[in-house]
């Protein structure tokens, strides 16, 4: 139903911070459902949840494993709260399925940021502008296409926007909504190099906010669903220096 409120699960040992992130969350309009511990968080996710704030340093089970025990149950975006600032803490918490990672200490205004960037819907694709303000064009020259052959070396590869899906010949290639606007944004700008700043604005929608090591990340995981050789990538290309460009063969 249209009127039933956004649910958001808090997995956070710490109880203070924990009734402070439901007390605001809880003022923007959000259901909040709370857990301390990865055990009971994960009976909640199964019983639905549309978005999850999680922290990696939990007692016994710890965030890292909670994500890649959340992820084959619901596809519900992942921020990670923690104050593990390493690249290696970051990396991991991505590489295990997590859409975002915020550091504590932080500013409550830039969690919400983030929020609401990542519920929004995948079919909304993110407006192809450049930094600079340039629209440049779009797969055909006018509006974003619906259905796209990206690749078809070994059978064709199809990007259907307006499906939401990923299609090699008759299997379909889930995308996380991450991914789903990240691809979006790619094929928007087909044969254009995309610095790592411009796919941060234009896919997580955040602006200066942004950490360039997520969009290395969800590029890295995104290769491995499109490309025949992931290491080896003919599709996302990296062009040293500038960012990222995507080429249909």
């Amino acid at each position: 139903m249209d009127d039933m409120p956004t649910r958001v699960l808090v997995l956070e040992d710490d109880a203070g911070l924990r009734t402070s992130l439901r007390m605001v969350l809880e003022d923007d309009g959000y259901e909040v459902v709370e857990a301390s511990a990865a055990d009971r968080a994960l009976a909640l996710v199964e019983g639905g949840v549309d978005l999850m704030l999680v922290d990696l340093m939990l007692g016994g089970v710890d965030g890292f494993t909670f994500i890649r025990r959340a992820r084959p149950v619901t596809e519900a975006p992942i921020v990670v709260i923690s104050a593990r600032d390493g690249v290696e803490d970051i990396v991991s918490a991505l590489e295990a399925g997590a859409d975002d990672y915020v550091t504590k200490p932080f500013d409550v205004e830039e969690v919400q940021a983030r929020i609401r960037a990542l519920l929004r819907r995948p079919a909304l694709a993110v407006p192809p502008t450049t930094t600079g303000g340039e629209q440049p064009p779009r797969v055909d020259g006018g509006q974003p296409q619906d259905e796209v052959v990206l690749d078809s070396v070994e059978g064709p590869l199809v990007f259907r926007r307006a499906a939401a899906q990923l299609l090699r010949g008759d299997r379909e290639i889930h995308l996380t909504m991450t991914e789903f606007r990240l691809l979006s944004v790619l094929v928007d700008h087909l044969g254009r190099v995309l610095s790592r700043t411009a796919l941060l604005e234009h896919v997580w929608d955040r602006g200066f906010f942004g950490d360039e090591r997520i969009v290395d990340v969800h590029v890295r995981r995104l290769r491995k669903k499109l490309e025949l050789e992931p290491t080896e990538p003919q599709s996302i290309v990296t062009v040293r220096g500038l960012g990222y460009r995507l080429d249909a063969r």
